[in-house]
């Protein structure tokens, strides 16, 4: 939910005016309403099942205010029994969670209602663990000592080779995000000197951050996505006695059981028909995204040597057969990049889509991947994206009630969530001109920059 109030020096944060949190991080508010008196119900002249009918139903919007109410009110709003009510009705919303960068060192995460075109204000999340405790052997994979992302992976990849010896004096940056189980989730980053395996998720309907259990391996700029119920986390980097240290290594978190598994790393396949001391000394392999496709994970990779990077295809992890296995040579090497060699990739309806930039600064294309003759086919020539190139995210792609969805920011500061419209249904495969794109919402965010994005079904 959201709202403009924050509540301060807590671990778990809530923008409820009347929210309280327990000193046990990983315990749920108990959320019955008859926990405040047994003659209490929700609606006083309905049962409470009724009740809870009632309210699965109301646009999620208004349970901000709703909770006021009373605490009953209150108990029902945050229940489990809500949400899944609410799913079992049909009746759950899209929402689009918007991670932007405000300053050098601060992130703030902004929730869109599409329907109503409204956005809220999520709580910050923990900045940082009690000082007692930070200052603990061993106890920096737990920090985040500076919430922020200042720093971009480039500048990363030139600290392989140039500043080996200042990465102590980074600030937190490298997190990313995920969704599993209807939360939003934020994992790793790097600290100063220190790769993270923190996991911070974000509950919807108690609108406050918990912390999970935390990940194997500290990384940042890894890759998170979500497939078959569980949330994966491949590759990052780390840090390494001559500098960060690329990681092969992948996990899976299970929301149900709330622990992580470790994977089969990934291969490199491609990269280890180099010498292995010029691969080592001078070429870093990274995986550069991740995309659920076909019920697998498709993972596109690059060697670095800053400031360049060779793309390398990419490799797939099938989650029944537990193994790596080569990546389609089209799909692989046809993957456009953007800044750094990131590359984006959304599904929608079984369809993978990217957003390939063009040489000017004010447009870019929609691809989409045709599997039968591995290749990118452009379907919208034409999208009105603005590439700032010292921007930590020009544009972001999200799959949103059914649609494409591109998020961007105009030279004017305003953000902007726009959809693509066929005009006609004509030729499907090259739209041309037939796409109209349309801004869905928009918002003045200053100088923010963007950093990431999520789609929430709650």
């Amino acid at each position: 939910m959201g709202s403009i109030l924050s509540a301060t020096g807590s671990t778990a944060k809530s923008m409820d005016r009347h929210e309280t949190s327990g000193t046990d991080l990983n315990k749920r508010v108990k959320v019955s309403a008859y926990e405040y008196g047994s003659n209490l119900r929700i609606i006083p002249s309905l049962p409470d099942e009724l009740s809870f009918q009632i309210l699965a139903r109301l646009p999620r919007i208004h349970y901000l205010n709703l909770k006021m109410v009373c605490r009953a009110w209150k108990a029902a709003i945050t229940s489990h029994e809500l949400s899944q009510l609410r799913r079992e009705l049909g009746v759950s919303e899209e929402w689009l969670y918007v991670l932007t960068k405000v300053e050098a060192n601060k992130l703030d995460w902004y929730a869109l209602d599409p329907v109503f075109q409204k956005w809220q204000r999520l709580p910050p999340m923990p900045s940082f663990v009690n000082e007692e405790e930070s200052n603990r052997p061993g106890s920096g994979f737990r920090m985040w000592n500076v919430v922020g992302s200042s720093i971009r992976i480039a500048d990363f990849v030139r600290g392989w080779f140039w500043r080996r010896n200042g990465l102590d004096q980074m600030p937190f940056c490298g997190c990313s995000v995920g969704v599993a189980d209807g939360y939003l989730y934020v994992v790793g980053g790097f600290s100063k000197a220190v790769a993270l395996n923190c996991v911070w998720r974000y509950d919807p309907f108690l609108n406050l951050w918990e912390e999970a259990s935390p990940m194997m391996t500290g990384r940042a700029f890894c890759k998170a996505t979500f497939l078959n119920g569980k949330l994966y986390v491949v590759g990052g980097v780390s840090r390494g006695r001559n500098g960060l240290l690329p990681l092969r290594s992948a996990e899976v978190f299970d929301p149900k059981t709330g622990q992580w598994s470790e994977l089969p790393e990934m291969p490199f396949a491609k990269a280890q028909v180099l010498p292995t001391a010029f691969l080592a000394d001078v070429l870093k392999p990274i995986a550069t995204g991740m995309a659920p496709y076909k019920g697998k994970l498709y993972v596109p990779q690059s060697l670095y040597s800053w400031p360049f990077f060779f793309d390398i295809g990419g490799e797939i992890y099938d989650p029944e057969l537990n193994s790596w296995s080569m990546m389609p040579e089209g799909l692989g090497d046809g993957w456009p990049a953007r800044q750094a060699g990131t590359k984006l990739g959304i599904v929608i309806d079984d369809k993978l889509y990217t957003l390939e930039p063009s040489s000017s600064l004010d447009s870019g294309q929609i691809k989409r991947y045709n599997s039968e003759e591995d290749t990118w086919v452009t379907i919208a020539p034409q999208v009105p994206v603005n590439d700032f190139t010292d921007a930590e995210a020009p544009y972001l792609l999200a799959g949103l009630r059914g649609r494409l969805h591109v998020i961007t920011k105009a030279a004017n500061n305003t953000l902007q969530v726009m959809h693509a419209a066929v005009q006609n249904n004509g030729d499907n495969r090259a739209l041309g001109e037939n796409v109209l794109w349309n801004t869905v919402a928009s918002r003045n965010f200053g100088t923010a920059e963007l950093v990431s994005c999520q789609v929430l079904d709650v």
